[in-house]
């Protein structure tokens, strides 16, 4: 089944969705550190979010790709198995007998895309909330790897965990402070992976 003019028509949305998405995502992320992101945030991080975290990890990125592909297909797979029970059951199909082909069509399109939403406001949401709080609960039991080394313009070094960075800023801790910190980039000579540390 080939994508159909209603599905084009939305393509522009579901960018859209997506960028929404991504601040959804960093908003709740940031805001376990008491940050509000769109503080430090560009229109140009806003519009990247998305397209940033898809491609943040090669095993997200295979996913994603492999997510959109199924349900790309998944009209046709519908069409082709409405009657099993459990394809019924799991997409609470309805008959499409009494709707023209070009209905039908719509109506499986439609089923794919509520799908693909749904995965996606999960994984976005999930994504938000599980980041920020796995961190916060390392950093109170004290278990965070501070396995960045962090260079200033004034000379000083300090060895960091990174909590996130967008064009103007980086987060991040310090070791031996639970304090968030923000820095410009600009304040920063350099920053390198170092040897993994823990906090003793």
């Amino acid at each position: 089944m080939k994508i159909s003019d209603d599905l084009e028509k939305l393509l522009p949305f579901g960018y859209l969705f997506l960028i929404v998405m991504g601040i959804l995502k960093d908003s709740i992320y940031y805001y376990q550190f008491g940050i509000n992101i769109l503080r430090y945030s560009t229109i140009m991080d806003v519009l990247i979010s998305p397209i940033a975290e898809f491609t943040s990890n090669p095993i997200i990125l295979g996913a994603i790709i492999i997510l959109f592909l199924v349900h790309f297909y998944l009209p046709s797979f519908l069409a082709k198995n409405k009657d099993l029970a459990f394809v019924k059951r799991s997409f609470e199909l309805k008959s499409t007998e009494a709707l023209s082909p070009e209905e039908t069509k719509s109506y499986y399109n439609s089923i794919a895309i509520k799908s693909l939403i749904l995965f996606l406001l999960s994984f976005f949401l999930g994504y938000g909330m599980a980041g920020g709080y796995f961190t916060k609960k390392k950093l109170k039991e004290n278990k965070l790897d501070y396995s960045y080394q962090m260079d200033f313009n004034e000379g000083e070094s300090k060895n960091v965990f990174v909590i996130g960075n967008n064009s103007l800023y980086y987060f991040y801790f310090v070791k031996g402070d639970k304090k968030v910190k923000i820095t410009p980039l600009a304040a920063i000579k350099n920053i390198e992976l170092v040897e993994n540390r823990m906090i003793d």
